[in-house]
Parts: structure tokens; C-alpha cells; sequence
């Protein structure tokens, strides 16, 4: 999934506050992770 940030300031201005919160908050989580290549090889996938 290549995203440039164009598009991804296009979908979190759509999204309200809570769920980009909640987005950012689980974003967070997955970058401090221990297993940061397991997650990124997870992400390249979908």
C-alpha cells in the first residue's frame, strides 16, 4: 500500500476526531511494538 500525503491528509480530514485518535493512538502502539518488522511486513501485505 503506498500512500502519498495528499491522499492521506484527504482521509484524515474526513475521519472525525475520535476515530482519528483512536487511528493515531493504534499507530503509536504499533510503532513503539517490539516486533516493529513483523508489524511493517503486516502493513506491506494489505
Amino acid at each position: 500500500m503506498n500512500i502519498d500525503a495528499n491522499q492521506l491528509m484527504q482521509i484524515l480530514s474526513k475521519m472525525d476526531k475520535k476515530d482519528l485518535e483512536n487511528g493515531l493512538a493504534k499507530m503509536s502502539q504499533m510503532l513503539s511494538a517490539k516486533d516493529k518488522e513483523e508489524i511493517l511486513k503486516k502493513l506491506n501485505k494489505n
